[in-house]
């Protein structure tokens, strides 16, 4: 497919095209969770951290591995035809689209390719429009806390970022289809940024048909980054969230923290009720964090707790923090991570995760990682 893209005609030839990828390996050594192992014939439980062959399960991890194209046309007059073109994989065979916290569905094969960002827009001194299925832009600017984003370690997978930064869909999941964003121009560092969802997927639950959309502003300018984003499904109720940012970088230091206010939209990936009725609110999360840079080296901690969450006997299977009618509620979060980079493309890295539901029936979970990340 993506051969094709690249030969396929004289219009793509004539734009500014460009191959690029993400592969992420590392090992991985997880202790702790309920400890159950899954029924004969059952599937093993999706997510982490319910560890479902024991105490512990070790394996290989490829994180949101990617390859896909983009590109650009100038079509005169400062306007430029822009797309982009992403395909996840997972060279360990784990069904293309492996994270931290995912496992393997049941109806999911191995190997394969899945979407990811796939969109085509135009851009000029209006700013940007794009057309297809992107990230909301609660999970884009979210993105920007992370130091360790698309590795094991990333936040959105170990409790420091809500779910609300993962998945795909069309009721609140971080990467929306049937979508339409628009980014404004940069205006000596602020920038307004928005998308809106014009045809959610009719067969939720409860046919729940609202048009989902988010929105954010923020300013970037020397070693300031600050936001303020929000995100709602349109299913009415109180089914949305509010997330407020900010970094500060000089010299070798950076701090950055983020709070993410629950409005429903939270309780309902906790639940696994997204675009259905309300089921609660005050799911808030919240992650503080730092780094330390020597030369080629980067040291890398955050810690993080979500304040409450809806508890439920219907619980979704393929929720992540809950299984049957165990739900872990309130938790906190830790992880430290050293990275060292060989160059701009090339890192490895070795880091720790800890996570502690309030739940009495599920152990803390100690997890442990080593792992190499190369970019193109």
């Amino acid at each position: 497919m993506i051969g094709m893209i690249l030969v396929g005609g004289v219009a793509v030839a004539q734009a500014d095209v460009q191959l690029m990828g993400h592969i992420d390996e590392a090992f991985n050594y997880a202790k702790g969770g309920n400890g159950d192992s899954p029924a004969p014939g059952e599937p093993k439980t999706n997510y982490w951290p319910y560890i479902s062959q024991g105490d512990s399960n070790s394996e290989f991890v490829c994180t949101t591995c990617s390859v896909g194209v983009k590109g650009s046309e100038d079509l005169g007059n400062g306007l430029k035809a822009l797309f982009f073109l992403d395909w996840q994989y997972d060279i360990n065979g784990n069904g293309g689209a492996y994270s931290h916290v995912y496992e393997k569905s049941a109806n999911e094969t191995n190997g394969g390719l899945k979407g990811r960002d796939q969109w085509v827009g135009l851009g000029g001194g209006f700013g940007t429009m794009k057309v297809g299925t992107m990230s909301t832009v609660y999970k884009s600017y979210g993105a920007m806390l992370d130091p360790a984003y698309r590795t094991i370690a990333q936040q959105r997978d170990i409790g420091l970022q809500s779910q609300l930064h993962s998945g795909r869909g069309d009721y609140g999941q971080g990467r929306a289809t049937n979508t339409v964003r628009y980014d404004s121009p940069d205006w000596k560092g602020l920038q307004l940024s928005a998308t809106y969802t014009v045809q959610p997927d009719s067969d939720q639950a409860n046919d729940m048909q609202g048009h989902p959309y988010s929105a954010g502003v923020k300013y970037e300018n020397g070693g300031l980054l600050g936001f303020v984003t929000y995100l709602n499904n349109g299913s009415g109720g109180d089914q949305a969230a509010t997330a407020v940012g900010a970094k500060w970088t000089i010299d070798k230091f950076s701090i950055f923290g983020q709070y993410e206010f629950d409005q429903g939209l939270i309780t309902d990936v906790n639940t696994g009720t997204l675009g259905q009725d309300n089921n609660g609110d005050g799911a808030d999360v919240w992650m503080a964090g730092g780094t330390y840079t020597m030369g080629n080296n980067t040291l890398y901690a955050g810690y993080g707790a979500q304040t409450d969450s809806a508890k439920t006997t219907n619980v979704d299977p393929n929720n992540p923090f809950g299984v049957g009618e165990i739900n872990v509620g309130k938790y906190k979060s830790w992880t430290v991570v050293g990275i060292h980079s060989f160059s701009k493309s090339t890192l490895a890295y070795i880091g720790y995760v800890g996570f502690k539901p309030d739940n009495s029936d599920i152990d803390t979970v100690s997890d442990y990682t080593v792992g190499v990340k190369h970019t193109f």
